[in-house]
Order: structure tokens, then C-alpha cells, then sequence
């Protein structure tokens, strides 16, 4: 039986509640969450079930404060510990956000998709990456729907195929021969490691160092830009090779 004790002082105002929910056995079991904690747990990360709740409670009805009842939840979820059970909810049930939450979840994918577009895509026709507001016009023009629930990886080839009946791209890796001059050699590595993999370097007899580095062809012009930062205009670079 419901201890029918009231957990949040609700009021005459339906509160903005994060869920998790589940039914089963003719019950309909709810647990209060942080939202990011509890999709993350939901995904198969390592998060003590304590910094999910926002309340140590499961619910027949969280908007009412109505608690569930230990019979219920031993006959439904096998266990009276709360927990244990708020566990069960979170991997079998379902997560029910605030829509300003949704909101929030889905731009931050749609900020990451743009990203990796342009980060690993090129324009086919002038070997160059798209401008960021020319990616989000495109994805805009399609009607692109972005899953608030999927990884942004997981979801940007299926945004590539939608917009580029409007957008023309092509992915490509390249690899770059880079000379950097004695003075600004030892520094620039750490530059060289963050744009890509490096496959070969070779420290000459004067301190210059010559590098291939591989990397996405839509970091080109930032690499440069960052290099020649870095070195003050005292490098080399040319491409080598693509696939």
C-alpha cells in the first residue's frame, strides 16, 4: 500500500519534474532525477545511483508525492530497497524530461553535429571546409530532426545524407609534410599532436623538424592558421596525400 505521505510540497502548482518511470504489476513506479546523471546510468555509465535521485523516494504519482508502498514495489521489482528498485526504473523504464530540458539536450547535439560536419567535411568543389552558418542553413533547409536521446556521432551520417541534396560535401582524411624551423620546433609539437595523428618525424641535423601529420580535411585552414601562429610564419607544409 501507498504511504501516501507527500514528498513535495507541490502546492496549487504542477512542479517541472525530471522522471524515470516504469510500470509493471498494475503500478506505475517514479523516481525524481538529474536528468544528465540518469541518461548517462541509462547508457551503461558508472554513476552511484545516489547522485541520480534528487529524492531517495519511489513514487506511485512524484507530482502528487504519493510514495510507493515496500508490497508493491517487492512484487513488482523484486526488491524493497530503494535503490536497488530506483536501478530497475532506470534501465527498464522510461526517462521523462521537462521540455526545457529536451530543448537543451537537443541544441547541444545540433551545436556537436555542426561541428563534426565541419570539422571533418569539405566542400568537393573548392577543397575547403563549409562555414559553420552555411552547415546550420542546410540542416535548417532540410528539416533536419535531431534525437535528443542519440550520441551526436552516432547521428551526423544520417544528417550528412539529408543535407546534401543541399549542401555539397566529402569527407576526407589528408596527410601533411610539415617542416618547422629550429627555434619554434620543440613548442609546435604539442600544436602538431592536438590536429591529428602523427605518422612519421624525423629531428633534423640543424633542430628543424619534418613531420606527417593526418588529420581531417576540414581542419586544414586551422591547422595553418594555428601553426603559423605558433611558429610565427617559420613553416613548411604541403599535402602529401588523401583517402
Amino acid at each position: 500500500m501507498s504511504s501516501g505521505k507527500p514528498a513535495f510540497n507541490a502546492g496549487h502548482e504542477r512542479l517541472h519534474l525530471n522522471l524515470a518511470k516504469l510500470k509493471s504489476h498494475g503500478h506505475k513506479f517514479e523516481i525524481v532525477v538529474h536528468p544528465d546523471q540518469a541518461i548517462a546510468f541509462k547508457q551503461g555509465a558508472a554513476i552511484d545511483i545516489k547522485d541520480i535521485l534528487y529524492a531517495e523516494k519511489i513514487f506511485f504519482d512524484a507530482q502528487k508525492g504519493l510514495v510507493a508502498g515496500e508490497t508493491e514495489l517487492m512484487a513488482a521489482l523484486g526488491t524493497k530497497d530503494t535503490l536497488k528498485a530506483a536501478a530497475e526504473i532506470i534501465k527498464n523504464g522510461e526517462i521523462q524530461l521537462t521540455a526545457e530540458y529536451r530543448d537543451k539536450l537537443r541544441e547541444e547535439k545540433y551545436n556537436k553535429i555542426v561541428y563534426l560536419i565541419r570539422r571533418n567535411a569539405i566542400d568537393p568543389r573548392t577543397s575547403l571546409p563549409h562555414p559553420e552558418q552555411r552547415i546550420r542553413l542546410a540542416m535548417d533547409e532540410a528539416k533536419v530532426k535531431i534525437d535528443e536521446f542519440r550520441n551526436a556521432d552516432d547521428q551526423v551520417q544520417d544528417v550528412v545524407k539529408e543535407i546534401r541534396t543541399v549542401l555539397p560535401l566529402k569527407f576526407e582524411i589528408i596527410e601533411l609534410e610539415v617542416i618547422i624551423s629550429p627555434q619554434y620546433a620543440p613548442k609546435s609539437f604539442h600544436a602538431l599532436k592536438s590536429f591529428g595523428k602523427i605518422l612519421k618525424e624525423t629531428w633534423q641535423n640543424d633542430g628543424s623538424l619534418k613531420c606527417h601529420v593526418e588529420m581531417p580535411a576540414g581542419l586544414q585552414q586551422e591547422f595553418y592558421d594555428a601553426i603559423n601562429k605558433v611558429t610565427h610564419g617559420s613553416v613548411q607544409s604541403k599535402v602529401v596525400g588523401s583517402r
